[in-house]
């Protein structure tokens, strides 16, 4: 057998060294070199007549139009939700790596998701974590079908990937990468090495059978993936299932995908039985108070190809401090500070003595510029004690000279504000629609004046 070669490489800088040491000499950074397998002369693909990651036909040199544009068929995971932001469905060969923190129910939900495909295709589940008892009786508890679905307990990748060349599953999920390892490699399972090395093996082994490969990544303090960054190069799908410990709702969002969009959102409610989905999203997250208060408006967000109806709540205080603080729980800081600055420039209301709180319900995140105007009508809603009543609806753009900005999707969000029962839109001028929807009163406003004398 071919000797494998090893160099150690900082994952800073690049830098590469003849043995492991604490501190790189090229970027002074501490604890980030890592042992790198070079390969050997006679590699396993080369002996096999596999050609990598492209799979097991012979290359050659095509023009884009002589290229098949077939589609490759995907199938359902059994969950719309999951669907919606893995594009569509599971495609043939592609390998996944859904992340979250430990109890967002990410071992949970693909039990049910290949409970659910072993009545239909081949599917193999392979424990590192657990042992096989412990998901057995997280099966039996959640109720689920449990004849069909076949179980590995193993971390040996090479191992893995040899038994499933001779069951040949259609799906395979690998709880979690953390814990496989490859005997080329000498660290210890979980670390930089081992987890590069292992999820490549896997993703090429996915190209080269067909088999759809789920992997299970843990988090870091942060809330991002943990392992090397080239990690999330390697696979075709990354996405993250969140939720936190006090609520019974989690969010999938994909954050990396060839094969579909990455602004896809899915929600689903943590039971008794499992994961359950929530069809209407916009009904939990507008579960507001009976009693009206002022600092709150609903807004409408896109996400992917949906909108969604989510409360935004503000509170302006006087402070005491000699620089008041500016919180903002799901927004943009940095974007909160430049709406107060266009608010006392163009709408004549100085918070520079008030401690602001910035917060939307239920968890979301916006991202989108569109929360803009009902931030500054929350604001502006607590700072007067002035009530905006429930059945109104905000969106819209704030430019720094005060004008109301037009944002994409602008009628669909209006018609979705209308099926939950809002009676009056606030919206920018631009995205007014040419023909009146039914049950909504749409005012379009040019510039933040125009947004102020509403309230």
């Amino acid at each position: 057998m071919a000797k494998t070669k090893t160099a150690y490489v900082c994952t800073e800088c690049g830098a590469d060294f003849p043995r492991w040491q604490g501190q790189c000499s090229e970027c002074n950074e501490w604890n980030t070199i890592s042992e790198v397998r070079l390969g050997s002369t006679k590699s396993k693909a080369s002996s096999t007549g596999r050609q990598g990651y492209a799979g097991a036909t012979a290359a050659k040199v095509q023009t884009l139009a002589e290229i098949d544009l077939q589609q490759v068929p995907r199938f359902t995971s059994g969950f719309n939700e999951l669907d919606r932001v893995l594009g569509g469905g599971v495609v043939p060969g592609s390998a996944i790596l859904i992340g979250g923190s430990p109890g967002a129910g990410k071992s949970t939900l693909l039990l049910q998701v290949m409970c659910y495909l072993a009545n239909q295709r081949n599917a193999l589940y392979v424990t590192g974590e657990e042992s096989l008892q412990q998901v057995a009786m997280r099966a039996t508890r959640l109720g689920l079908p449990s004849d069909k679905l076949r179980m590995l307990a193993e971390t040996n990748v090479a191992d893995i990937c040899a038994l499933a060349e001779t069951e040949k599953p259609d799906i395979m999920v690998i709880d979690s990468i953390q814990v496989m390892h490859l005997d080329d490699i000498q660290s210890a399972p979980g670390s930089v090495s081992q987890v590069r090395e292992s999820a490549a093996y896997l993703t090429r082994f996915a190209k080269q059978t067909g088999i759809a490969i789920v992997m299970v990544g843990h988090v870091t303090k942060d809330g991002s993936l943990a392992g090397p960054k080239v990690l999330e190069h390697c696979i075709d799908c990354a996405i993250m299932l969140d939720g936190s410990a006090d609520s019974r709702y989690r969010t999938l969002r994909g954050t990396k995908n060839r094969f579909g969009a990455v602004n896809e959102l899915g929600v689903f409610a943590m039971t008794g039985q499992g994961l359950k989905e929530v069809s209407n999203p916009s009904a939990i997250f507008l579960s507001r108070a009976e009693e009206q208060s002022a600092g709150s408006v609903v807004m409408v967000v896109w996400e992917g190809t949906r909108p969604l109806l989510v409360e935004i709540q503000a509170l302006a205080d006087s402070s005491q401090l000699a620089n008041p603080r500016r919180v903002s729980v799901g927004l943009e800081q940095n974007r909160l500070s430049m709406l107060l600055a266009v608010m006392h420039r163009h709408g004549g209301l100085q918070m520079a003595d008030q401690d602001v709180f910035v917060n939307v319900v239920g968890g979301v995140r916006v991202a989108e510029t569109g929360a803009d105007l009902a931030l500054l009508l929350a604001l502006v809603s607590s700072f007067r004690d002035r009530i905006i009543p429930h059945d109104w609806v905000v969106f819209g753009e704030v430019g720094l000279s005060g004008e109301i900005r037009p944002i994409a999707n602008g009628i669909e969000r209006i018609q979705e504000a209308a099926k939950h029962g809002f009676k009056k839109a606030i919206v920018p001028l631009a995205n007014a629609p040419k023909q009146s929807v039914s049950g909504i009163d749409v005012v379009a406003v040019r510039n933040l004046s125009e947004a102020l004398e509403q309230i």
